[in-house]
């Protein structure tokens, strides 16, 4: 529920008066009349069949209003979830312009507040900033007034399933205040409006008096919803302090008390481990340590994942452990038998306290070396950007090409990147698609990053959405194929794991029309010298280098340039450009620079298929020109798929357009009867008449066919 109770009523009172023009009917004052008006000034008779009542006309356009609005209705609720997953004000900016209907943009103002009120405080933050970036420019002040207005109206049914409506409601409109996105005599107003037993009064009333009243409010209102970050080290003091607390004093409630104040519920392995390393250096304090664990483990305090990863990180650390406490070993299978005998634990889940490391490879002094050397390379190259200093450094470093170490360097990069500026975050992408790496490695380096988002979370409050992003941004720069997506998330069980959480936003990011182009330029990217490139000029870009090359230009100068558009997800519009240029001019010299392309690996497969297909679509305008374009591509098809440029499921005749030529080469087959002059008839209807005409004619046709005929048809042609 939303708060929109009564409000639905309200809606289509609007939306019949908007649709009316006026509060009475149709043709009010500034509007051009009724679409039956005439000139004569006498109304037409009601049994003329061209009579049109003014009840039916505003019905008529209520209903289309009605269903323009419940469109509206979804789209903003998308927009919403969107901003609130990605904290993308540019990208709900423009995506709130492209609806335009600004007339709704009060049911934004309204929807992004009541769903912002139902989450944490970050989220009212995000919803109170967009506000302020949106007013003037997107949303009118009008339209902020009369969203604030249905608020204050639908107050009390928000109230049923948000308890402290009444204060959050107040902040949000003092804010707006403070913001100037609301004028003050807005309080004033409003009180007058409602009920005086109505929630929205006592909203009203706290934000004057609670919160617009109070010295310094301004200061203090826009500070209310700043998250403060916290490092690690702070979290893990406070850990070690709250459990040397209960130690002393064995107040169970008190320790809940300050696990809960923590708000890092992804963190409470940390609170395990610590717990078990008290209980092994203090064994007075053992049964109290482990009853804290115990119950916090049966109340859900500390859920079952966080209670095993906190003991595989104590079996990570026995053998240092070892070495101040010599049967630390002892200890630890002690406290794990009790905690599994008292049903808290499960003991086949845990690692196995084996003397030899896991992974042995990565905890090895060469590999601890090979880290400290990769922080070195990354910092040089995001101060150089030279690309190729990298290839040599890492060559020198991993001269066997070990995948393990490679995926440690994948893990670095993003690491690093992630805590610097967008330049660092696009630099580090740029650089993933440039080394070529196995995608095996990619995959089990993204791994490790993920199973690290724990800790790397308190330092970064987003790393969900920058996994997401790099995630998705590999896949669109195709150093990863869209089914790895699926091979990262199956080392992650549940959607509520940070790994389901990564993936299902990378997902989602891949998932609209135009992705590829937005997700390039998430951070600034675009093209190694030209930033942000827009579409169209990376086409005219494209056209104007196939056109040198035609005209003799070097096969690696124009190989060097489709290179540096930097852009691989759109190389099917070079290999589209190129083919419609080959078929035009019948010249196979693009042909050999297709080839290059394919045979070096700029231009993959999947991008060799999405430009055939492009060329398939626009087949009936190139036939305008050049009459035989669909004999030369079918021959070129063929050939694409002789040297294994294309798969073998990509056959020519998947478009609609392909299906009709297909019927009607059919139709021309049929003997000279009635049925084959009338399949004439619809082949002339398609090249001359509207496509509706001939699809009729090619209906009628396939009808008259005998069964047998149109089966096997069917069986040939489908």
């Amino acid at each position: 529920m939303d708060g929109t109770g009564d409000f639905i009523s309200d809606e289509r009172r609007e939306i019949l008066q908007s649709a009316s023009g006026s509060e009475g009917g149709c043709g009010g004052k500034g509007t051009w009349g009724g679409l039956m008006d005439t000139d004569s000034g006498h109304p037409l008779e009601s049994m003329d069949p061209n009579h049109v009542s003014n009840e039916e006309e505003c019905e008529q356009n209520a209903g289309k209003s009605a269903a323009d609005f419940d469109a509206y209705k979804k789209k903003v609720t998308i927009i919403v979830e969107e901003y609130f997953a990605t904290d993308d004000v540019v990208s709900a900016t423009n995506e709130l312009k492209e609806l335009a209907m600004p007339s709704y943009n009060y049911y934004f103002v309204k929807k992004l507040v009541s769903m912002a009120m139902d989450r944490h405080d970050q989220e009212k933050e995000m919803a109170a900033v967009l506000l302020s970036s949106l007013y003037a420019d997107v949303i009118d002040a009008p339209q902020v007034y009369r969203g604030f207005n249905k608020l204050l109206e639908s107050a009390d049914d928000l109230i049923v399933d948000i308890p402290d409506t009444v204060d959050i409601l107040a902040l949000f409109i003092a804010r707006a205040v403070v913001d100037d996105i609301l004028p003050p005599v807005f309080l004033t107003k409003q009180r007058g409006l409602l009920p005086n037993d109505s929630k929205g009064v006592e909203v009203l009333e706290r934000a004057e008096k609670g919160y617009l009243a109070a010295p310094m409010h301004a200061e203090t209102i826009e500070r209310r919803w700043r998250v403060s970050k916290k490092t690690v080290e702070d979290v893990k003091a406070r850990i070690n302090n709250l459990l040397i607390e209960y130690v002393t004093s064995g107040d169970k409630n008190e320790a809940y008390r300050c696990i809960k104040d923590l708000k890092v519920p992804f963190f409470h392995h940390e609170i395990v481990k610590r717990a078990l390393v008290m209980a092994t250096e203090k064994q007075n304090a053992e049964d109290r340590l482990l009853d804290l664990l115990k119950e916090a483990a049966e109340e859900g305090l500390i859920n079952s994942s966080q209670i095993t990863k906190g003991f595989d990180r104590m079996i990570d650390t026995v053998d240092d452990l070892s070495l101040d406490i010599p049967n630390a070993q002892m200890i630890l299978k002690s406290l794990i038998s009790k905690a599994t005998s008292d049903g808290w634990l499960c003991a086949s889940s845990l690692r196995s306290l084996a003397l030899e490391p896991r992974n042995k490879l990565l905890e090895d002094k060469f590999t601890k070396t090979f880290k400290l050397k990769c922080q070195t390379i990354i910092q040089e190259y995001f101060l150089t950007g030279d690309i190729s200093e990298v290839f040599s450094c890492l060559e020198a470093e991993n001269k066997t090409s070990v995948g393990e170490l490679n995926s440690i360097f994948v893990k670095r990069l993003i690491t690093l990147a992630m805590d610097r500026k967008n330049r660092e975050k696009e630099m580090a992408s740029v650089l993933l698609s440039s080394l070529c790496f196995p995608a095996d490695d990619l995959v089990n380096g993204f791994v490790m990053l993920i199973e690290s988002a724990d800790d790397t979370a308190l330092d970064n409050p987003v790393v969900v959405e920058d996994l997401a992003m790099f995630l998705a941004r590999a896949v669109v720069d195709e150093a990863l194929a869209p089914q790895h997506l699926e091979e990262v998330g199956s080392q992650f069980s549940g959607t509520d794991s940070i790994g389901g959480k990564v993936l299902q936003m990378a997902k989602s990011l891949l998932k609209p029309r135009l992705s590829g182009e937005r997700i390039l330029r998430c951070w600034g990217g675009g093209g190694s010298s030209t930033p942000g490139w827009a579409v169209e000029d990376v086409k005219l870009k494209i056209a104007k280098l196939l056109e040198e090359y035609e005209s003799g230009g070097d096969i690696r100068e124009a190989y060097r340039c489709i290179k540096e558009l930097g852009m691989p997800f759109f190389h099917h519009e070079v290999v589209k450009k190129a083919l419609v240029m080959v078929i035009e001019k019948k010249s196979d010299r693009l042909w050999g620079l297709l080839a290059h392309c394919f045979g070096s690996g700029l231009i993959t497969m999947n991008q060799m298929t999405k430009g055939f297909s492009r060329v398939e679509e626009c087949l009936d305008d190139l036939a305008l020109d050049v009459p035989d374009a669909r004999k030369q591509f079918l021959a070129y098809v063929e050939k694409a798929k002789t040297i294994g440029w294309l798969d073998s499921s990509f056959h020519y005749g998947n478009s609609i357009n392909d299906n009709k030529l297909r019927i009607l080469l059919k139709f021309q087959h049929l003997p000279d009867t009635p049925h084959s002059c009338r399949s004439r008839h619809a082949f002339c209807c398609y090249n001359f008449c509207s496509y509706v005409l001939w699809s009729h004619f090619c209906c009628i046709a396939v009808q008259e066919l005998s069964f047998k005929e149109y089966a096997h048809f069917q069986v040939q042609n489908v």
